[in-house]
């Protein structure tokens, strides 16, 4: 399978995604954040019953890269959505 390309800013939707796929995706994508200079990431989730939610926080909750995160506001998601901000060199 061919490694698909995304461009790098800071939004990112995982509604396209497959769940097992999103570890080693959110890992690559905050290192390229950060190498290009972006620190605040919206990370879209989706609402659901929050199952790709805490899928998510679990993988942000273990990452070196993240300083911290949180629920969006409801602009910008609301529990649909996390705000991540990432670790500065």
């Amino acid at each position: 399978m061919e490694p698909v390309i995304i461009p790098i800013g800071d939004v990112l939707d995982l509604h396209t995604f497959r769940p097992q796929d999103i570890p080693d995706l959110l890992s690559d994508y905050l290192s390229e954040c950060i190498k290009a200079g972006i620190f605040a990431v919206r990370i879209i989730h989706g609402k659901g019953k929050g199952i790709q939610k805490k899928r998510v926080q679990a993988v942000l909750r273990k990452s070196p890269q993240v300083a911290f995160f949180k629920d969006a506001p409801p602009e910008a998601g609301g529990w649909g959505a996390t705000l991540v901000e990432l670790k500065r060199k």
